[in-house]
């Protein structure tokens, strides 16, 4: 990794590794404000990153069982969407870094050290997308637990629908077979075991499923508030660089800002180390109530607390003309009885 860039393992800590820069004190520090450095160790590290040979992944589907054949399928995709994502963190940080490097040659002091700077963000934006990448792959363990577990109960069912299948032959060859109380009583054991195998599958599936995508979706709004308070940071240091147009023959000002984007890059390392997930404010039907008979359960609902002024005098008058439908009602059911 560059000298200018983020540690993505520091970085999921909230602190940032740097190598201080000559004009700065590094007594409460521990980054580094550059990414222009180590070239040679980037480009080997970026042919090592690349992954060659051939596979067989796509021969070994086809011999999945067939009850875990579409969970495989999918398991695969998400890492194929993994490598995209890991991908996508390195093109960020190699286009830092040409960033960086770019705005060292043009000669401006200003768009030198804004580049430079700008650049320590993107690359921790990429960094944040490694992590996010890592975070996938921790979610793809648990739909990988739930393949497992399809591939195990896959074969008590064919066992059971072997010995039923068995049985029904030998009840239209041969009806009066000695082996057939001896297939009925392995058929019994069969559906015993196939129970409690079917019985773990659905358990671990809805407990997996539910594990796998929490995580995921868990990771993906920290990456998303990550990046976005990294984007807020570089738009502060978009507004050091002055784009006022200048007259030809004049020159621009000095650069006075170089501290200023150092203190916005020290800015951002304290918001991503402060970040913290917010506790989920929202309840699953699950986990606020379940459904009984009879109404059980349910929160009572205070109607009048939330009617409207006209909604309680129509209530009122409503309440005081109901006796008197009731007492017709009845007289008139009365008639009709004596008639």
């Amino acid at each position: 990794m560059s000298r200018f860039s983020f540690d993505a393992s520091a970085s999921r800590n909230g602190s940032f590794s740097i190598e201080s820069p000559v004009d700065v004190p590094s007594f409460h520090r521990n980054r580094a404000l550059s990414i222009r450095s180590n070239k040679s160790k980037n480009s080997g590290a970026a042919a090592g990153s690349k992954k060659g040979g051939f596979s067989f992944n796509s021969l070994r589907g086809q011999v999945q069982p067939e009850l875990s054949r579409k969970l495989f399928r999918l398991i695969k995709s998400e890492n194929n969407l993994i490598g995209a994502h890991e991908t996508a963190g390195r093109e960020r940080v190699s286009i830092a870094t040409q960033l960086s490097e770019w705005g060292e040659h043009t000669g401006d002091d200003s768009i030198s050290d804004i580049s430079d700077k700008v650049g320590v963000v993107l690359s921790e934006m990429g960094e944040q997308e490694d992590a996010y990448a890592h975070a996938l792959d921790d979610s793809r363990a648990y739909l990988k637990a739930i393949r497992n577990t399809e591939k195990s109960v896959q074969p008590s069912r064919e066992n059971k629908d072997k010995i039923a299948d068995e049985i029904g032959k030998l009840k239209l060859k041969e009806p009066g077979s000695t082996r057939l109380p001896v297939l009925e009583q392995e058929l019994v054991r069969a559906e015993a075991e196939n129970l409690v195998a079917e019985a773990q599958l659905t358990n671990i599936t809805r407990q997996k499923l539910k594990e796998a995508y929490a995580a995921e979706f868990a990771a993906t709004i920290e990456r998303a508030e990550k990046q976005i308070i990294l984007a807020k940071h570089g738009r502060r240091l978009l507004e050091l660089l002055d784009d006022s147009p200048v007259v030809p023959g004049d020159t621009r000002g000095s650069y006075q800002h170089s501290s200023q984007a150092r203190q916005i890059l020290n800015d951002a390392e304290d918001d991503l180390r402060d970040w913290r997930p917010e506790p989920e404010g929202f309840s699953t039907p699950v986990q606020s109530r379940s459904p009984t008979l009879g109404g059980k359960g349910k929160e009572p609902q205070t109607t009048n607390d939330r009617m409207s002024p006209v909604q309680s005098e129509a209530a009122t008058v409503e309440s005081d003309a109901s006796p008197r439908e009731q007492r017709g009602t009845k007289s008139s059911v009365y008639d009709e009885v004596a008639g």
